[in-house]
């Protein structure tokens, strides 16, 4: 049911194929011992995961896709706000290096073919946008691996269920070394 399809969208969503879908990355609750206060994010690059850090020392894991070579990014961020079906706009670095993209400099419309899918958490460092952003998906073979431009993607059945759970002006972590994540994996 959770990858269910969703005509009630504004953009109706079709079921998740599974057969794309590694099942270590369905969403799921998990033990998760740390010092990250509830409400926090943690996105866990190597391993690929996002965790939304609950009480009690759990956690809803995501499986995500990450920023493939020379896009990967860490630190720390807050989501300063979110959009549901928003319009994607490429960075002015993005249109350079893939010139096709001009069509888009002005905005991608809302849709199910939108590189941000169904919602967008915008990610910022103070008050300054980071240009990142957790959105989705609806390409599940995606998922597990390093692909993107540096944004974390979900699948959009999860990141709906992460925009819901999630409040605006919640801290990010982003993590990309395997010795970052050790720390990590000794609690999951």
């Amino acid at each position: 049911m959770m990858y269910r399809a969703m005509p009630e969208e504004e953009y109706p969503l079709s079921a998740v194929d599974l057969t794309k879908l590694d099942p270590r990355n369905y969403r799921q609750e998990v033990s998760y011992p740390t010092t990250e206060a509830p409400g926090t994010v943690v996105v866990d690059t190597p391993n690929r995961y996002l965790y939304l850090v609950q009480a009690n020392g759990t956690a809803m894991r995501y499986g995500i896709g990450v920023g493939r070579e020379g896009f990967a990014w860490s630190g720390r961020a807050h989501i300063a706000y979110g959009r549901k079906w928003p319009v994607w706009t490429p960075p002015a670095e993005m249109v350079q290096r893939e010139p096709d993209l001009e069509k888009w400099r002005n905005g991608y419309p809302p849709g199910l073919t939108n590189p941000l899918g169904a919602r967008a958490p915008y990610l910022h460092d103070g008050n300054r946008d980071t240009f990142y952003r957790l959105h989705g998906t609806s390409e599940a073979w995606s998922i597990g691996h390093a692909v993107s431009s540096g944004c974390v993607r979900l699948l959009n059945q999860d990141i709906i269920d992460l925009y819901d759970r999630v409040k605006w002006g919640a801290k990010v972590l982003v993590v990309q070394s395997q010795d970052e994540t050790a720390r990590l994996e000794s609690f999951t």
